[in-house]
Order: C-alpha cells, then sequence, then structure tokens
C-alpha cells in the first residue's frame, strides 16, 4: 500500500432530482469524487427503507473492485480528548501531502429522539472547506460500541472514491475500542493528562488492542504533566504487554507538536504489516466477523417481521417484564418459535410446485 498524491478531482454534473438517481448515477458520482454525490450514496446505505437497501447492496457490489487502497484508523478516547481538533490538524497535513481524506465522526444519539448532536463537522472548519478531505458525522442511532449501524459501508464507499486515509472517530464509550478494532487498521486512543490517576484509563480490552496511545493538549503549562502522563503509560504497557507494547506519544492539535511523528508511526506501521501479509490477513478476519455481525442484525429483523415470532416475542418480553419468566425462559421461547418458523420455510420451499 504505497500511498501517493492523487489526480485532480473530477466535478460531474448532479441529475435532477434525488428521486430519480440510479445505481449508475451514483457510482459515477462516487468514483467521480463529486462530493454532493458522495454523501447521497452515503444517504442511500445509511437508509432503512425496502428498496432502498436494495439499491444500496447494488451500489456496494458495484464499487466493491474500487475499495480496500486506503490506510484505515481509528481513534477514540475519553471525551474532551481533543479527537476532532486532532483529526483536524492531521487532516489538513495530509491533505496539504497530497491525500484524499474520509472523516467518519461517530456521535452520540439521543436516549429520546435518536437524533444526533452533529457538531464535529462544525468543530473542523479548515478540513470541511478542504476540497480533498469528506467529512461524514452520522449518529451512533444507541448501537453499542459507539460506532454507527453503516460504518463499514460508509468506509468502503468512500475508499471507491477515491480517499486513501480513512479517520473513524467514535464516540469514546465503554465498547469503542473493540468496535473501531474490528474494521481498522490502526487503533489509537487519545488520553488526557492532569485528569486523575492516569492509570485509571487503562482497560484491559484497550492494552489488548491499542496501536499507539497519545496523550494529548501537551502544550503550554500542561506540557510537563502530558509528558509525565506518557511515561506511566509507557511502563503500564510494557509490564503488560512486554515485547509488544504500543508506542505512546505526546501531541498538541494547537502547535502541532507530535503531529507529523503520529503519521508516520502509522505508515511505517502499516507498510511493515503490508510486507509481513498481516494486514491482508487482519482484513479477512475482520470481513468473517463483519458477516456474522450482518447475520445477528437479520435475525432481529426477522423476529420483527414474522407476526408469529413477533407476537410470542412480544409475550415473553411482558412476562420478563412482569417477572413471571426467566430472561432465559423468555430467550428459549423465542429462538424456539424462529426455529420452527425456519423449519416450515424449507418445508414449503421443497414442496413440488
Amino acid at each position: 500500500m504505497v500511498l501517493r498524491p492523487m489526480p485532480s478531482s473530477t466535478t460531474i454534473r448532479l441529475p435532477q432530482g434525488a428521486a430519480s438517481l440510479t445505481v449508475a448515477d451514483y457510482a459515477e458520482g462516487v468514483l467521480g469524487w463529486n462530493r454532493a454525490m458522495l454523501a447521497r450514496a452515503i444517504t442511500l446505505i445509511e437508509s432503512s427503507r425496502a428498496d432502498q437497501e436494495q439499491m444500496a447492496q447494488e451500489l456496494l457490489n458495484r464499487l466493491l473492485p474500487h475499495t480496500g487502497r486506503s490506510i484505515r484508523v481509528g481513534l477514540t478516547g475519553v471525551p474532551g480528548a481533543g479527537k476532532s481538533a486532532l483529526i483536524e490538524t492531521l487532516g489538513c497535513r495530509l491533505t496539504a501531502e497530497g491525500h484524499r481524506l474520509a472523516v467518519l465522526t461517530i456521535d452520540p444519539s439521543s436516549v429520546r429522539s435518536g437524533g444526533s448532536l452533529l457538531g464535529d463537522k462544525t468543530r473542523m472548519i479548515r478540513l470541511s472547506a478542504d476540497p480533498n478531505a469528506f467529512i461524514r458525522p452520522s449518529p451512533s442511532g444507541l448501537v453499542l460500541g459507539g460506532v454507527a449501524r453503516k460504518t463499514r459501508e460508509t468506509m468502503l464507499v468512500c475508499e471507491a472514491a477515491g480517499c486513501d486515509v480513512v479517520l473513524i472517530e467514535t464516540v469514546g464509550v465503554g465498547q469503542s475500542e473493540v468496535s473501531v478494532a474490528s474494521m481498522t487498521d490502526y487503533l489509537m486512543v487519545l488520553m488526557l493528562a492532569g485528569a486523575g490517576d492516569e492509570l485509571q484509563g487503562i482497560k484491559r480490552g484497550l492494552l489488548e488492542l491499542a496501536d499507539m496511545i497519545a496523550i494529548t493538549k501537551a502544550d503550554g503549562e500542561n506540557l510537563r504533566r502530558a509528558k509525565l502522563a506518557a511515561s506511566k503509560y509507557a511502563f503500564a504497557m510494557h509490564l503488560l504487554r512486554g515485547g509488544n507494547e504500543p508506542p505512546v506519544v505526546t501531541c498538541s492539535a494547537l502547535d502541532g507538536s507530535g503531529i507529523d511523528e503520529i503519521w508516520r508511526i502509522i505508515t511505517e506501521r502499516t507498510q511493515q504489516r503490508e510486507r509481513s501479509g498481516a494486514l491482508k490477513a487482519q482484513r479477512s478476519a475482520q470481513n468473517a466477523t463483519w458477516m456474522w455481525s450482518l447475520v445477528d442484525e437479520q435475525i432481529h429483523e426477522t423476529l420483527r417481521q414474522i407476526d408469529t415470532i413477533r407476537r410470542i416475542a412480544e409475550d415473553a418480553e411482558r412476562d420478563v417484564r412482569m417477572g413471571v419468566l426467566s430472561p432465559m425462559f423468555g430467550a428459549q421461547a423465542i429462538v424456539a418459535a424462529l426455529r420452527r418458523s425456519g423449519m416450515s420455510g424449507r418445508a414449503r420451499a421443497e414442496e413440488p410446485a
């Protein structure tokens, strides 16, 4: 994976009326780096309407040969660690060097409305105006793990559009490290110094998955505290992952210090893993994990779509809430109904015409 400057962007005319767009229109716009059409294509992919889901699948199949040629970097960390500021500073550096960049920011969703604040795009003012950058805020949709439901598909569309770097910023909740690591090549965890006991931020899952720990806001009066925190993290990681510990760096989005080092480490590690075949193996495993997550999702859809199963599920939930049925027996009743539905479906399919 050799990164090289992207060619000048090609502009195509947007077809009149979004409703009349075809799969070919979407594909042409995405492959031609029409950012308006790219945004429309992602909206199509995020849709839950049955007719649009079918179009989205056809579009993804058409774009698939043009994917897989980017460095995928996940960023997570505690709220207030400066993820958006770091992304803007790093992103502007990358586009200035000729890279084409996609930033997928996952915002928390409202528990009441399901809506999203979508504030990252307003915070990345310089990067939003960059012609070689595309920022897509998406609501997490209350999905566990701090990522949006269609983040993987969105990433592929951005790669097909020619983005050779994809940055995914997560909500930064409990399981975000696991979720974003399952779709990226490199996971960077951002930490703050001076916010209490730094080592409290280290979790077992982070230790196993983090490819880099970056202590942010390492400038001014906070520089000394940031360096001290970095030394504590480095020592802890050495003890717990001796011989395979991730690098610990300090950086500042304000003065730009440490940003070049972060990108150098990411590119060197990615190129090394590509040469050894580890990157290809990792992406293959991620694709298999992605497939099974889609299976789980479609099973849940089936529970809602088949009337008999939905009624049994609703009755089981009611009884569990009332305390007259244990969750274990409630789950068994729903799974048994699903199996019966599948068996009867197979029997009907095997009947002679």
